[in-house]
């Protein structure tokens, strides 16, 4: 296996990571998003309940990402982070805050309006937080030779701001979407109204985004609008409408599972189009995966744990999701 080989196969775990953090995270800060919709009682603590098995063990994939950032791609945790303090800061603070929340608002009833607002205030700081981070890092790092070289507020840019409330946007759809699938009576027709409304501000989010990115920088433009390329590239807007008539579909016929399952696929889809503008970047324009990589002895050390971590992780998860299939209640947490 040569130090190529192996660099693409970290940047897969890397990628991997987010998008299984995506997957499991998004709903259940989308459930923090929406909370505040839920009347007090037992729809919000029906709608906690459809979390609370597994909304901790979502996390460990950001660590993973995260981790997995410094340990392979060193030269890139060194730019990214002093770059991007500021919004980092506020995700983990976002996370932190939502998790002491989540764990008092059951530990301290008489004070649980103060928890429910944190819980909610917690997701939004961290779901914002992450979509702004994004857009940085999409819009571009000022680097000088290996060393981040912008100002303090150079990520707060009016794109920065867009993917933020387009993050927030498609968070609350997955949330609802999980509450659609986990619960049932009142609670779930709500989330279905919801799941309409939120389902086009996401769609005007994405043509929003989509329509910015490619004027960014010239890679961008040239990967998504210069011929032949734009034959390529032209099918994953397709596809996105495409599921997006499915999705708008299985909500009017009131199916349970396939809106998650439809959602799950925007995200996917956008995260496909972050790729192609991305590749083999790993800071768009300034350094590539390979001008990053950590050397290949230690590469191939953290390979040996991650082949033995990341399936004992999935298995574990796999595990949990299957313990607490079906539908929730509002008793059940402590």
């Amino acid at each position: 296996m040569t130090g190529i080989d192996l660099t693409i196969i970290w940047a897969g775990i890397i990628a991997f990571a987010v998008v299984v953090y995506v997957i499991m995270d998004g709903f259940d800060l989308g459930i923090g998003i929406l909370f505040p919709n839920f009347k007090v009682g037992p729809e919000r603590d029906t709608a906690m309940n459809s979390i609370a098995p597994v909304w901790d063990g979502n996390e460990t994939w950001l660590v993973l990402g995260g981790g997995g950032l410094l340990a392979a791609f060193p030269l890139a945790y060194a730019i990214i982070l002093p770059a991007l303090y500021a919004p980092l800061i506020a995700m983990l603070l976002g996370l932190v805050l939502r998790g002491v929340a989540f764990e008092f608002r059951w530990r301290d009833p008489a004070h649980r309006a103060i928890w429910d607002v944190a819980f909610t205030t917690g997701s939004v700081v961290a779901t914002f937080a992450q979509g702004v981070t994004l857009g940085a890092l999409l819009q571009g790092i000022t680097v000088e030779g290996r060393a981040y070289a912008g100002g303090w507020w150079e990520w707060l840019t009016p794109f920065s701001l867009l993917t933020g409330f387009a993050l927030l946007a498609g968070y609350a759809l997955l949330g609802c979407c999980w509450l659609i699938w986990k619960t049932e009576g009142p609670l779930q027709r709500q989330c279905y109204s919801y799941a309409g409304r939120l389902g086009i501000l996401l769609l005007l989010a994405i043509i929003a985004v989509s329509a910015a990115t490619p004027f960014l920088e010239a890679q961008y433009y040239h990967r998504w609008l210069a011929y032949p390329g734009i034959i390529a590239t032209a099918q994953i807007p397709l596809a996105t409408a495409i599921v997006s008539f499915l999705f708008f579909r299985s909500l009017s016929k009131r199916k349970e599972v396939q809106p998650f399952l439809y959602a799950l696929l925007l995200f996917g889809l956008c995260l496909i189009g972050l790729g192609v503008s991305m590749w083999p970047d790993i800071i768009p324009g300034r350094v590539t995966i390979w001008e990053a990589a950590a050397p290949y002895d230690s590469q191939i050390f953290m390979l040996v744990g991650a082949a033995i971590m990341v399936p004992i992780i999935l298995g574990y998860t796999a595990w949990a999701y299957w313990v607490f299939r079906g539908k929730v209640g509002s008793d059940g947490y402590h």
